[in-house]
């Protein structure tokens, strides 16, 4: 990440992105399944009827800082369109989904 942390608060965070551009919705959100298991992160993805796929990421702030930067370079070459961050505990569901 940046010298500058996108994610504020030191505890658990919550994120929620809207990706669009070159995004293959099922194959997104399979790799986005995998990294999150990977690196510990909770939440949800899924297609949106406009074409973008959203996510929520939930969990420490370093995971969720990796799992945003992740998203930023891909996997296939995906790119952010926002980035609405909640400074709050998360809500959680007990594993990633993909909706």
């Amino acid at each position: 990440m940046t010298e500058h942390s996108p994610v504020p608060g030191h505890g658990p965070v919550r994120v929620r992105v809207f990706i669009e551009g070159r995004v293959q919705g099922v194959s997104f959100r399979y790799y986005t399944w995998q990294k999150a298991a990977q690196l510990g992160v909770r939440g949800w993805v899924r297609n949106l009827a406009d074409g973008r796929v959203e996510a929520v990421y939930e969990g420490p702030r370093p995971a969720v800082e990796e799992m945003l930067a992740w998203t930023r370079r891909g996997p296939l070459l995906a790119r952010v369109e926002a980035v609405a961050i909640h400074d709050e505990e998360p809500q959680g569901e007990r594993d990633f989904s993909v909706r």
